[in-house]
């Protein structure tokens, strides 16, 4: 059996085990939440550059169609002239 002061001994140090590492987890949590928060606004501002990106992509494709209609009105005049 083991006495009853290494017992208590025991119960003290994981104890204060406990509380370091509940102090070393609080400590760190700020820096955790600072950390989502960046990723967060790192996924936001990519989604936002690809919504760019498409808009700008969708503004040329019109462009290019609208002047391959031009291209086509004035093949056409020209044969028909």
């Amino acid at each position: 059996m083991t006495p009853i002061h290494e017992t208590t001994a025991r119960t003290h140090s994981d104890a204060t085990v406990v509380r370091q590492n509940r102090t070393r987890d609080m400590q760190l949590m700020p820096e955790s939440l600072a950390r989502a928060q960046i990723q967060d606004r790192l996924h936001e501002a990519e989604s936002e550059r690809r919504a760019l990106r498409l808009k700008s992509a969708r503004r040329l494709q019109r462009r290019a169609e609208r002047a391959t209609l031009r291209a086509r009105r004035a093949l056409a005049m020209a044969v028909m002239q």
